[in-house]
């Protein structure tokens, strides 16, 4: 078992009103004057920005707003936010959306206090940053875990690159949770969601570590709970019980509480950034498409964890003489999921067509930082690697 530090101090304000508690949090962690920021038309046509707004003036918070974000949130849109934060003299950053609104909150509150351009710090180029504007969020679309987290991830539109940063620093210092502002989720980004927060602690489950039994059975039962409660909203949009259940998760599976004493690996997500970054894709999506092929590589490097999964996980009858048979039944199992919530298995039902072998060299450039850097923790992935497994999820 590794040893661990294990930090969540985001506080959370959970229910169906919990939206009304806004002003008092941002007064609560020293916020005088805010940024609200927000994606477009659904934060505005909910209604929800409208009350959030009017929340804060009738406590007497000042306040502008900046719209905007996209999904794979731009770099653009930060740098504007920065230099609007500088302008307005804000010191609080409330993010109103999903994970794609509260990433580029965390760029843009880290870029207010640095005498650099905000990029560098994704690249790796700048100094670990010692403050940054504190960030809060109401949460409208359970998914990134941002809201918990410390991490973020930002797209430069030029080059189409995607990178992410961590730091504690980020982690909001509230969080506000309806679970009846997502009733109105389509299927498909519903299932996106879930098919997101499911990895984020799929890829802290499958580890070389395998004698930490309570953060595996923790994990193990987030990852049923989500996929019963996927199917339930998908067949009732307004189940508030699996809403919660849902929005909930979310955040538990990506605040680290899944990964307490063992070695995480995403390699998945950062082959994926790429599918991102060069197609403009769903993010869970994208993950769907790339984790089968991943798994059927690495599966050797743990075969007993692929195993337990396909047994605990997704409910596929223990073959005790052919550990490997029992493996591949579980990963065929995740497949047969992911399409049953309308997700893609491979690249080609993802973005519709067959990838080039000029698209995936490119891909594997931009992972490997230009042949420099590898990917993984349960097996190490090099730029070899990469390749074989984008060619793998071709489909």
């Amino acid at each position: 078992m590794k040893d661990f530090k294990y930090y969540a101090p985001t506080e959370v304000a959970f229910g169906q009103q919990a939206e009304e508690q806004v002003a008092p949090l941002i007064r609560k962690y020293g916020g005088t004057k805010v940024l609200v920021h927000y994606g477009g038309r659904s934060a505005e046509r909910s209604g929800l920005l409208d009350k959030i707004c009017n929340l804060l003036s009738q406590d007497g918070i000042p306040f502008v707003k900046l719209g905007g974000v996209v999904p794979n949130p731009r770099l653009s849109l930060a740098r504007q936010g920065i230099e609007l934060c500088r302008q307005e003299g804000i010191d609080f950053i409330l993010a109103v959306g999903g994970g794609s609104v509260i990433d580029s909150a965390k760029c843009i509150a880290y870029g207010v206090c640095m005498d650099e351009d905000v990029w560098n710090l994704y690249l790796g180029k700048t100094e670990v940053p010692k403050t940054m504007l504190p960030v809060a969020c109401v949460l409208t679309i359970p998914a990134a875990g941002s809201e918990m987290s410390e991490a973020s991830v930002i797209t430069n539109e030029d080059g189409g690159v995607k990178l992410g940063y961590s730091n504690n620093l980020s982690r909001p210092k509230f969080a506000i949770m309806n679970p009846c502002r997502t009733f109105t989720l389509p299927p498909y980004q519903t299932a996106a969601g879930v098919t997101d927060m499911m990895m984020h602690t799929m890829e802290r489950y499958f580890t070389i570590d395998d004698d930490m039994d309570l953060t595996t059975d923790i994990a193990e039962a987030m990852l049923r709970s989500m996929m019963n409660a996927v199917f339930a909203v998908l067949k009732n949009p307004e189940d508030y019980r699996y809403r919660a259940q849902i929005m909930w998760g979310g955040s538990l599976m990506h605040n680290g509480l899944t990964g307490c004493g063992v070695q995480d690996d995403w390699a998945t997500h950062q082959l994926e950034h790429e599918l991102s970054g060069m197609f403009d894709v769903t993010h869970g999506a994208g993950l769907a498409a790339v984790w089968p092929s991943w798994a059927r590589y690495v599966m050797h490097q743990n075969l007993s964890r692929f195993v337990r999964f396909a047994v605990n996980v997704m409910q596929v009858p223990n073959d005790f003489t052919d550990p490997e048979a029992t493996a591949l039944r579980g990963i065929e199992a995740m497949e047969r999921f992911y399409h049953a919530i309308g997700m893609p298995v491979n690249i080609k039902e993802l973005i519709g067509r067959d990838i080039t072998d000029e698209e995936i060299q490119e891909m594997v450039r931009k992972c490997s930082r230009d042949y420099t850097a590898t990917c993984g923790a349960l097996k190490v992935l090099n730029a070899q690697d990469m390749e074989q497994i984008y060619k793998m999820a071709r489909g």
